[in-house]
């Protein structure tokens, strides 16, 4: 089975076990919330239609689960990087919790080239205590041709 066929059945089995998927914000993406009957607060974003494309962010059970940022624009992985955290921060903020709350996240790298300097801008930016991590390089790619893709888990409160 192909490495790109595996992540694919990943991240279906995990975009249903928690109601969101990996995608990246498109740039005409518009977001709201809203609470479910089970009391999961999802962050949606929408592209121009009545039908959410995917959650951004799921708040249920104190945890924050962040989907996958991308940075979509000509730069090197630094800028890329500190884009791409940057934008989880928002995300965080929004959703009620912080950098300093993550439990765990998740890198894509386009390149594992890269990995020394996406490093040098991770370092620090989650506190004195760094969450758990995963870091791994991508077949074909990032979506959107970011050099670097994240999410991350979080505390909500």
């Amino acid at each position: 089975m192909k490495t790109q066929n595996r992540r694919s059945i990943f991240k279906k089995m995990f975009a249903g076990f928690l109601g969101i998927t990996g995608a990246t914000v498109a740039a005409n993406a518009t977001p709201n919330s809203s609470v479910d009957a089970n009391g999961k607060e999802v962050f949606n974003v929408q592209l121009e239609q009545d039908i959410p494309l995917f959650s951004g962010a799921t708040k249920f059970a104190g945890m924050v689960f962040v989907a996958g940022k991308g940075a979509h624009f000509e730069g090197d992985i630094k800028a890329h990087t500190d884009h791409v955290l940057k934008e989880l921060e928002k995300e965080l903020i929004k959703a009620g919790s912080s950098m300093e709350k993550v439990l765990k996240v998740n890198v894509y790298l386009a390149d594992l080239g890269d990995y020394k300097q996406m490093n040098e801008v991770f370092k620090g930016r989650f506190g004195p205590n760094p969450p758990v991590r995963t870091t791994v390089a991508t077949y074909g790619g990032v979506p959107g041709n970011s050099l670097v893709e994240m999410d991350c888990i979080a505390i909500a409160n």
